[in-house]
């Protein structure tokens, strides 16, 4: 390799300081740990507020257009339902129920619940059943729950537990499991559609969503169009988690802040690293004289002090991605409620600052290296 041998030297002369290269280890891990931990609980947050979606599974969602999150549905008319039903393009299509409810439990306390009501004929959207049978959901008055996160808070119920939900007695026939755990501290209760209208009081349109199965992907853009013109809108289950990010991203106060925390700890990294690695560089400036006195050329020690940097980028990014990783995984061991996921976009991003912070330390120290001269090293 043409400059193993410089930077072989840069290497030695990096690890050989340890004080220095332990300051900077620590300062761009610990930048690393808060930027990665900031982005991944901003995702953890936008995965369980799309947790309905995940959850039913549907392929393509009617619903109107003020619609920002699925938990804050707005009842359509039934002739919405009617009308996509016989639209081109359109397999079949089924109504879905969402609202909320109050449940007495029986120690006498209440807790709020989040009831879904899936379609009587076919139950589109229905959970994964781990206790109980699918089908005594048809018998009187009664609904399944969902063992998640917000379980205990209904007194982690069993089969054949009896509770009051709006001053109906219910019945818990089954214990099911979802995909995602949702984002607002509320247990979900699965019944069917029209028990669930009948239970929760609500205006006289019903239908928070309709579910479509497109005959095929070359027919949804046709339905959007057809629902279009009803003054409804279709997304894709990818559309509608878009939308929903999107809404918590840029109309919430959760974005904002996520992004602050992150310019924060990117600035903290940035301003820590530089300065030591400035350090670094002018307690070694005599020996970067010596090289330029025996023969290198300014574009070796750039490349040298380019390696260094990024060695210490590098070798800071994966102890921070360690670190963040070993923490997510304690963290939800111990807390359930805990929204934190680590994606490509969140490694990819805080790579990008790495890399940033490399290259603005490279900077500062290729410049002083550059300016000096070996007749002022001997000299002194």
């Amino acid at each position: 390799m043409k400059y193993s041998g410089i930077l072989r030297i840069g290497f030695k002369l990096l690890v050989n300081d340890k004080g220095k290269f332990s300051a900077l280890l620590i300062g761009i891990t610990f930048a690393v740990f808060l930027m990665l931990n900031m982005t991944a609980v901003f995702a953890g947050i936008l995965d369980r507020a799309c947790s309905t979606v995940t959850n039913v599974g549907a392929e393509v969602w009617v619903m109107d257009p003020s619609v920002n999150v699925a938990s804050a549905a707005i009842p359509m008319p039934d002739y919405v339902l009617d009308a996509v039903r016989s639209m081109d393009g359109v397999s079949y299509a089924v109504p879905l129920f969402m609202g909320g409810a109050l449940v007495k439990l029986s120690n006498g306390t209440f807790q709020a619940v989040y009831v879904v009501g899936l379609d009587d004929s076919s139950l589109l959207g229905r959970p994964e059943i781990e206790q109980g049978n699918i089908l005594d959901i048809y018998n009187d008055n009664t609904v399944f729950a969902v063992d998640d996160a917000e379980f205990p808070k209904l007194g982690n119920p069993k089969v054949g537990t009896s509770f009051e939900l709006n001053d109906f007695r219910c019945t818990i026939v089954g214990i099911a499991r979802v995909a995602s755990n949702g984002l607002n501290g509320i247990p979900t209760l699965y019944t069917t559609y029209n028990r669930a209208i009948h239970f929760i009081p609500s205006t006289r349109y019903t239908t928070s969503y309709v579910l479509v199965k497109p005959k095929n992907q070359a027919a949804i853009a046709g339905i959007q169009r057809q629902v279009a013109k009803l003054g409804y809108v279709a997304y894709t289950a990818a559309g509608f988690r878009q939308r929903i990010s999107d809404y918590f991203t840029y109309q919430t106060g959760i974005g904002t802040n996520i992004l602050l925390m992150t310019v924060i700890s990117f600035i903290v990294g940035l301003s820590i690293s530089g300065q030591t690695f400035y350090t670094f560089i002018l307690e070694n400036l005599d020996k970067f004289g010596a090289l330029k006195a025996i023969g290198a050329k300014g574009c070796e020690l750039v490349y040298m002090i380019l390696f260094m940097a990024s060695l210490m980028a590098l070798t800071g990014y994966g102890l921070g991605v360690g670190l963040v990783t070993l923490m997510i995984l304690l963290a939800k061991a111990r807390l359930p409620n805990y929204a934190a996921t680590i994606t490509f976009g969140n490694l990819s991003a805080a790579f990008g600052m790495v890399l940033v912070i490399a290259g603005v330390s490279s900077y500062i120290g290729a410049r002083k290296v550059l300016r000096v001269e070996p007749f002022d090293i001997f000299r002194d």
